[in-house]
């Protein structure tokens, strides 16, 4: 039940996510899939050091909360991802 709930939330979190960060992403249903599951461990992590003091990688529940840790989180690799693979011209 717990990937399950990670599809759902990274769905959620992923095209949330895009919706929010300006500019075009390219990407499917897939891609944006996989985005918000990164966002929810990006997120839920984050969370787990702000809050206790300790580095654990854990995710996000399937909650409202956890949508919207979920969706900063996507929006921070979002921002990571696309400043690691900006081309100079």
């Amino acid at each position: 039940m717990d990937i399950l709930a990670w599809i759902v939330l990274g769905l959620i979190a992923g095209a949330i996510a895009k919706a929010i960060y300006p500019g075009h992403q390219s990407g499917g249903i897939l891609s944006t899939m996989l985005l918000g599951i990164i966002g929810a461990f990006v997120g839920g992590s984050l969370y787990t050091f702000l809050t206790t003091g300790t580095l654990a990688l854990t995710s996000a529940g399937l909650s409202i909360g956890g949508i919207v840790v979920a969706v900063l989180g996507a929006v921070v690799a979002l921002f990571i991802y696309y400043a690691a693979t900006r081309r100079a011209y």
